[in-house]
């Protein structure tokens, strides 16, 4: 457990509250707060940040915001390998027009080898983690978890040794689930709010369009059940199990 605090949300929401990235121009402010916290809990307290913001893009600005926050005991750092713009840019254009700066988070774990550096941003690939690895400490997967959620398995084979994921296939995957399916269904849940979440499923295999298709178009419908699932799966091209 631990208790993270995001230096790395630009919406104007947040800032207006003055939390989020725009704290890191106030980093005697993410230090007191880190210290109190430290104080109040036992758990370790780590934080979230960006490589710098708005014109505030240089590897000294991060420098100084770590070095602050070092003195205050945090010694994690999660790192998104962009700046955040601050006005002009949506949250969504923030995660991938600001341009990825990996070098900048290498040369921070380097300087400060006893602090522990977990990258993120971009990270698509068991190659991408592999090549991360060799300068940081670890890699936060976001946006490719979501939206090819068999990339997690393709980690866990990786470097998690593998576990019950070995023999496990995609339609498995689907088949274990069902029974918590049909548990969220009885206490009011709906079907789309579940498959909502499974649409990158089958990403680069073939019947991946017809397999989002048919949950779009029928999961929302009323008394929709885990039928839905069944159909959507007898829609792949390729023998059930071999997926």
């Amino acid at each position: 457990d631990e208790i993270n605090i995001n230096v790395g949300c630009p919406s104007d929401r947040v800032q207006s509250g003055q939390f989020g990235a725009c704290l890191m121009s106030s980093p005697e402010l993410v230090a007191r707060c880190v210290q109190r916290m430290r104080a109040a809990c036992e758990i370790p307290i780590t934080i979230k940040t960006r490589i710098g913001i708005d014109d505030d893009d240089n590897y000294e600005f991060l420098r100084n915001f770590i070095a602050v926050n070092i003195d205050a005991g945090c010694t994690t750092y999660i790192v998104h390998a962009r700046k955040a713009i601050l006005s002009g840019l949506s949250p969504k254009e923030n995660r991938s027009v600001p341009p990825l700066n990996y070098p900048r988070v290498y040369r921070l774990k380097k300087e400060f080898p006893e602090l522990r550096i977990i990258l993120n941003g971009g990270v698509t690939s068991v190659d991408d983690c592999h090549e991360h690895l060799q300068h940081v400490d670890g890699v936060m997967i976001g946006r490719q978890a979501y939206h090819q959620p068999w990339f997690l398995t393709e980690l866990e084979r990786e470097f998690g040794g593998g576990g019950d994921t070995r023999s496990l296939t995609r339609e498995g995957a689907i088949r274990k689930m069902l029974p918590y399916i049909e548990r969220e269904l009885a206490g009011g849940a709906e079907l789309k709010h579940v498959t909502r979440h499974l649409l990158g499923l089958f990403a680069g295999q073939p019947g991946a369009r017809a397999w989002r298709r048919y949950l779009s178009e029928h999961a929302h419908l009323a008394g929709a059940g885990v039928e839905v699932l069944e159909q959507a799966l007898e829609r792949l091209p390729c023998p059930p199990g071999s997926q």
